[in-house]
Parts: structure tokens; sequence; C-alpha cells
């Protein structure tokens, strides 16, 4: 059965008429997702610093691209050689920003030790594919540039995040992957968390039929954030876009993958993590057979949330001892 929190949560949306993200146009999208954390989220956890950054890189293109950050240290990260965690939010590619998911970047700081790196990077549709994936390539490559400043080990530099955001932290892995092929002294992350991650844009996966609708994430959902990011089709089958396409999953950081029993995304999830095990990658995998997708930021909705942040942020937390 759907877990009562997640029931509880997904009748009161009814109840308040909660227009579905894909009726809306993204910008009104993304104000109500971070109004909507009000509701869902419980008041965020305080870590003994955070502050902002701004990255400021040149694509290919010639474009100068500024990325804000934000840091998150608590207070039993080591002064000078902290393990840390690069962090993607999820919000398929469309919405979310840093205060979305400020509430998880705290606890996981809080609970891993870890200082958490996030990432607002661009969204669609007017940045499409593949701009967020070179902002989070980015700031990978600038935290790992940065490490003596932000007083972290640059060999304990681990990669995470939820929904587009898993797909983000699996892609970067499979491109550092390639980096360091090509060069023994490009960076590597050294764990990859992957939380109910987009791994096919194809979406041909059993379950996107089982869980497409009466679920909070919807098939005509996944389609408007799909159509604004990846507006050429031919695009959904570049392992950019879908890391369970990728050639070769072996050579990768070990990896959490989590998933929730009642998301769409269930079944491409656990490909995925199929996928890691298959080719030698060391890879857990971890389903919440009960939840809904994006779950784990509602902890003021959804008591799960807590128990699968508290497994994210222990998985991290032996990755990185």
């Amino acid at each position: 059965m759907l877990d009562p929190d997640a029931r509880a949560l997904l009748d009161l949306m009814l109840e308040k008429q909660i227009p579905p993200v894909h009726t809306v146009n993204p910008v009104e999208a993304r104000a109500a997702y971070v109004a909507r954390r009000y509701a869902t989220q419980r008041d965020p956890t305080p870590v003994a610093s955070v502050r902002n950054e701004t990255l400021s890189y040149t694509e290919r293109s010639g474009a100068r691209v500024d990325v804000p950050l934000r840091v998150y240290r608590p207070a039993q990260a080591d002064a000078t050689r902290a393990a840390a965690l690069v962090y993607f939010h999820g919000g398929g590619w469309v919405i979310g920003d840093l205060d979305t998911h400020d509430g998880v970047c705290r606890d996981l700081a809080d609970q891993s030790g870890c200082v958490v790196i996030a990432v607002d990077y661009r969204l669609a549709p007017e940045a499409p594919f593949p701009a967020a994936l070179n902002d989070c390539i980015a700031a990978f490559d600038w935290a790992a540039d940065q490490a003596s400043t932000l007083g972290i080990d640059p060999k304990k530099i681990a990669v995470g995040g939820d929904s587009a955001g898993g797909c983000l932290a699996a892609v970067v892995s499979l491109h550092q992957r390639e980096a360091r092929r090509a060069s023994a002294t490009a960076p590597v992350p050294c764990f990859q968390l992957l939380i109910y991650p987009v791994t096919d844009k194809r979406a041909l996966a059993p379950s996107h039929q089982t869980n497409g609708q009466g679920y909070l994430l919807t098939t005509e959902s996944m389609h408007y954030f799909r159509g604004h990011y990846l507006p050429n089709p031919a695009d959904w089958l570049d392992w950019r876009a879908s890391p369970l396409l990728a050639s070769d999953h072996g050579d990768l950081p070990p990896a959490l993958v989590l998933t929730a029993g009642y998301d769409p995304l269930r079944d491409e999830g656990r490909q995925y993590a199929d996928a890691l095990s298959a080719a030698g990658t060391r890879c857990q995998y971890v389903c919440f057979e009960r939840q809904i997708h994006g779950f784990l930021p509602m902890n003021k909705a959804i008591g799960e949330a807590d128990t699968a942040l508290a497994l994210c942020a222990r998985a991290l937390k032996s990755a990185v001892l």
C-alpha cells in the first residue's frame, strides 16, 4: 500500500487544487515549487557555516557562465581536509534551486560530517541540454581545484542528487571517468549518491505505466520536463541525458541508488543499479516501496523522509571514511 503520509499529502494537494506542474509555465512552476517547501519541509537544521559562492567559467562556445553555489560546513568537518559532496538538486531540469533543497543539503552535511556544495545549475527551457550538465561538470572541477581554499580533501569529493540531479550526478561520474582515462591527473568522484534518478529519457521501463498517474510525478509532467530540457528527441539516446545507455558502466565510483515504489522512475533506477553491479562497480540499491517520487525533502509531511536521508548520510559517511 501507499505510505499513509504520502497518501495524506496527495489528498491535501487535491483538496487545495494545486495545479499539476505540466499545466503552468516554467516561471510559475518554479515559484510554486519554492512556495511548497514551507508546507512540506521542517525548519532547516543549523550548521556551522553557510556561504554563497559563484563559479564563473567559459563554455566551449565561448560564452561566459556564472553558476551560484552554496557551501555548507558542519561543525564536525575537518578544518583542512574534510570530505565533500557536490549536490545537484532535482526538478526535471526546469524547476528547483538552492532554496528548494536547502534542508536536504543541511541535513546531509550535519549527519555525514561532509562539506556539501549545492549547485544552482541553469534551467530549461532557457538553457536546454547540455547546459545543466556543463554547469555540474564545471562545479565538480571547481570543488577539486579549490580544495585547499575550501578546506576539503580533493580525493574525497562525492557527487549526488535527486531525480534530475541524480541523473546529473551519474553523468558527471561517467564524464570524469573518461577524463581520468585521458589524463591521470583528472579528478574523479569518490562516491555517487543517486536518489530516484532519471537514467533513460526514452521512459520505457514498466513503472512508467504502472505509476504514471496519481502519485505526484505523472507521465504528463515527465513529458513536460523532457520537452523543455531535451526538445530534440535524438538527444534522448545520448548517454549524457540517459546514463543507462552508456556503453560502459565499469570503473565508476561506488554508488547508492535509492528509489521509491510508487515512482514512475523506479524501474530505471533499479536498472541503473543493476548495470553498475553487472559491470563490476560497487553499488547498493534500496527501494522505499511505499513512497512517491520526490519524498526525500518532505520531512514535515512524510516521516520516512528522515529515514531515507539518514540512510543516504550514513552511506556517504561510510564511503569517505
